[in-house]
């Protein structure tokens, strides 16, 4: 069984961000997916460059897509171009974080 893009974009939104009640996907850090066989490319960015929780986003990536039926590899590619903005922040994520007491 192989696993497809909109299957992994699924996947992605049960990875949250650690500091925050809000996937990883709402929050705009994915950047593109790439599925080729049992392989999963996943190009991210984080909110800083300094970001003290990114080495368990990354984890969790891996993590939650290396679940998936068929998928046997998961490369994680985390970029800063184009820097992310709060503009990339999804109307849901929006809503989560508000509902979290935090203003976007």
């Amino acid at each position: 069984m192989s696993t497809d893009e909109t299957v992994v974009w699924q996947a992605l939104q049960d990875v949250q961000d650690p500091e925050f009640p809000v996937s990883i996907v709402d929050l705009g850090l994915i950047y593109g997916v790439r599925v080729t066989d049992a392989r999963v490319d996943v190009e991210m960015t984080l909110t800083s460059m300094g970001c003290p929780c990114a080495h368990w986003i990354v984890e969790d990536v891996q993590e939650r897509l290396g679940q998936l039926p068929g998928v046997s590899d998961v490369a994680v590619e985390v970029v800063w171009d184009p820097p992310w903005t709060r503009d990339r922040i999804t109307a849901a994520g929006r809503e989560a974080l508000r509902g979290g007491g935090v203003s976007a």
